[in-house]
């Protein structure tokens, strides 16, 4: 169980990895050995701890989405495929955590000026002991060596107008994580703590736009730089250097940031500083640790508002937004399972007392108030992590409008205010769910008991932890009455 329990850790801000045949031959690792080989396991797979997960089926279009936004480019994908090909970065100096050459999958879509660059997701190591036990039980998060050759997108990334109305026919930069250090490293650090690992993020990133200056994107005229969970945070971390190296580069496009479920609240559980080990580490320590080892940048103005030691905080996007000038909109899940996880608390896998069912309630409430400043967002009220590369993204609504119709609102009205118009009227981009309980917003992701199959209500699930609903003021024989009231209240 504690093996388990430092993989799935080790995995916080996590997303899946799409599983194919192909695989990509590449150096071998200073361990002497192949550091990935085929398919690899997926990692919200082994983030499940316990039985309960999230599902829910692919929906349509949502409310309000005009059927011609949605067929304009159709013909063009009728002619395009979801898979990208595997690119090696030219410059052999910039790598993975072990070496092997860093890279990115690409899908190209002739003619269009419009470029998506995905960061994956991952979490860190922060010491040598660490990043041995990521590379033991992760290796394709620190090796390129077991990569296949394609990937095929989801969500965002889908070049299907159905999955992906309003950017299948962008061209899609999805850059696999293998650095370790949430996107930040960026070399060898002046005097660096024992370690044969290689932690370049953030350089990977600007290699990464050099290589595609030769497919057009100095043409661009919006880069969209999109992450999740820890590849969230690295927008955060890297928006504002993207679109410095653009404009040195004589780029006139607009770069916009999109950052998923990568917003997070320090950890209010005390736990040593020293962090033996990962499963006993905070994220903030183990940040404050890492940036030494990762020789990690954090955006100049965020950093000068913070003594020498204390850049850590540069890692928390309620902290760093109002110092970023570039366009940004935060998508999170206001009970968002890994925030969770840091404070120990598995939902279905273990009795839950009253006070971590507070600790919930809680989280919910200072999620909400963090993102009261944020021009735009999308935050319903539920139990998940991660969203945009789901194919069922669509399927999720705040106050009825779904996320890729706010993600539309938001460049629509981008595009109106550089152009010296008036935005669109009733076209919605801050979307937060006013009801208070997770879980309360009808259009959440299912919640599934993964032994039984069966769905479960979030009464039901709570019961199943140990709970007593009398004490916390519910009546269970109300149960669908409750939720029903919980539904007819949510935005």
């Amino acid at each position: 169980m504690k093996i388990l329990g430092q993989i799935a850790f080790l995995l916080l801000l996590g997303e899946s990895w799409s599983r194919n045949t192909k695989v990509q031959s590449s150096k071998k690792s200073p361990h002497g050995t192949q550091a990935g080989d085929g398919i690899q396991p997926s990692p919200e797979a082994v983030l499940s701890a316990g039985n309960i997960s999230n599902n829910r089926a692919t929906g349509g279009i949502s409310r309000g989405e005009s059927a011609r936004d949605v067929a304009a480019g159709a013909r063009v994908a009728k002619q395009q495929t979801d898979e990208m090909r595997l690119h090696f970065l030219k410059n052999p100096h910039v790598t993975c955590n072990d070496g092997t050459a860093a890279g990115f999958y690409l899908r190209e879509i002739r003619g269009s000026r419009r470029w998506l660059l995905f960061l994956e997701g991952g979490w860190c190591c922060y010491s040598k002991e660490t990043c041995d036990s990521r590379y033991q039980h992760i290796p394709r998060l620190m090796s390129s060596s077991g990569w296949p050759l394609t990937k095929t997108g989801r969500g965002i990334l889908s070049s299907q107008v159905a999955e992906n109305p309003y950017w299948h026919n962008t061209n899609i930069v999805f850059i696999p994580y293998c650095s370790s250090d949430i996107w930040s490293g960026t070399g060898p650090a002046p005097a660096p703590p024992p370690t044969e690992y290689a932690f370049m993020g953030s350089l990977i990133i600007r290699e990464v736009i050099k290589d595609l200056i030769p497919k057009g994107i100095k043409q661009a005229k919006v880069v969209l730089l999109s992450g999740t969970s820890a590849g969230g945070t690295g927008v955060l971390l890297n928006i504002e250097r993207v679109a410095n190296y653009l404009e040195q580069l004589g780029a006139e496009a607009q770069v916009r940031g999109l950052v998923d479920s990568g917003w997070f609240l320090e950890s209010k559980h005390q736990r040593s500083s020293t962090c033996p080990e990962t499963v006993t580490c905070s994220p903030e320590d183990a940040i404050k640790v890492g940036l030494r080892l990762w020789n990690g940048a954090v955006p100049g103005r965020c950093r000068r508002l913070y003594k020498k030691g204390e850049e850590w905080q540069c890692f928390f996007g309620y902290k760093l937004y109002s110092t970023l000038t570039s366009p940004l909109f935060v998508v999170q899940w206001l009970f968002d399972e890994e925030q969770l996880r840091v404070e120990n608390i598995y939902i279905g896998r273990q009795h839950m007392s009253n006070e971590q069912w507070q600790y919930i309630q809680n989280l919910g409430r200072e999620l909400k108030n963090s993102l009261r400043d944020v021009t735009a967002v999308f935050a319903p009220s539920c139990l998940s992590h991660t969203v945009i590369t789901k194919s069922n993204w669509m399927t999720f609504q705040v106050r009825g409008t779904s996320l890729p119709r706010a993600l539309h609102c938001w460049d629509r009205s981008l595009e109106a205010t550089r152009n010296n118009r008036t935005p669109a009227k009733g076209c919605p981009f801050h979307l937060v769910d006013n009801c208070h309980w997770p879980q309360c917003n009808p259009t959440c992701p299912t919640l599934v008991d993964q032994a039984t199959q069966q769905e479960l209500t979030l009464l039901q699930m709570l019961v199943a932890m140990g709970l007593d609903l009398r004490k916390l003021g519910l009546n269970p024989k109300k149960d669908k009455d409750f939720l029903a009231s919980m539904g007819s209240n949510s935005g």
